[in-house]
């Protein structure tokens, strides 16, 4: 199983993020995010992100519902080890279904978080990646998640709960890794991973996850089913459906 660790001004103009030391992910402002972009302005589809000078950047997709001045739900989605955005584009269906824009950035290494955690350049690459789309697109900030899958899952979660002030919802699909350097927030968690995954089982990972953040008063919706490593469409479905009627107060 890949190790996603060897170790173990994200604002717009109304202060949506903060960024703070070394280029951490800041505060969410209960204010809702003004976004600075003509309608006929929006970048509806899939755009590259073009935030990096080097190869590995990422996509951003805005469905064709999205409105200016009407807050719309965000989904920042990690790939797993040695993916890339691409990887995400099964994702875009649901959220040109559901009405909710998706960021599908690109680790800086094989897989995330190769460095201090928190402090990391994946971590500085995500806030750069928000800090873009809030600025031209109008956020809700009720509905802001970080979600990923096998690798990328086990980042999001261990960031999630570090940033839980910034991202109030976590989707994680068969993350193998729960490893915060701290706790903050409150974040609502959807987990969902396959009975018969044998590169992170179940008990070792999901189960067992589901449980102690329960234990210590997260809000957690955990979802077993038939299957491996990858996650069946039906499943991310109800995890976007989960994401949508969950009302969480930014």
């Amino acid at each position: 199983m890949p190790s996603m660790y060897r170790n173990v001004r994200l604002m717009n103009r109304r202060g949506f993020l903060a960024l703070g030391a070394a280029g951490a992910l800041g505060l969410l402002d209960p204010a809702r995010v003004r976004g600075q972009a003509d309608q006929g302005d929006i970048p509806f589809g899939e755009s590259r992100l073009g935030i990096s000078n080097g190869l590995r950047d990422g996509t951003l997709f805005v469905p064709k519902s999205y409105k200016a001045g009407t807050p719309t739900p965000l989904i920042m989605m990690l790939h797993g080890y040695a993916g890339s955005g691409d990887n995400m584009r099964s994702t875009f269906q649901l959220a040109e279904e559901f009405g909710v824009i998706v960021i599908a950035p690109e680790s800086r290494d094989l897989t995330w978080g190769q460095s201090a955690p928190g402090f990391d350049p994946d971590v500085r690459y995500l806030s750069a990646a928000v800090r873009q789309v809030v600025d031209i697109l109008d956020v809700d900030p009720s509905h802001v998640a970080l979600a990923g899958v096998s690798d990328g899952a086990g980042y999001a979660l261990s960031m999630g709960l570090a940033y839980g002030d910034s991202f109030n919802h976590l989707m994680i699909f068969s993350g193998g890794l729960m490893i915060p350097f701290r706790r903050q927030g409150s974040p609502h968690i959807f987990i969902a991973h396959g009975t018969n995954d044998i590169q992170m089982p179940i008990d070792r990972t999901g189960r067992r996850f589901a449980d102690e953040l329960k234990i210590a008063g997260y809000d957690v919706t955990f979802r077993e089913y038939d299957g491996g490593h990858g996650v069946p469409r039906d499943v991310m479905r109800e995890a976007f459906q989960w994401f949508l009627a969950d009302t969480k107060r930014p």
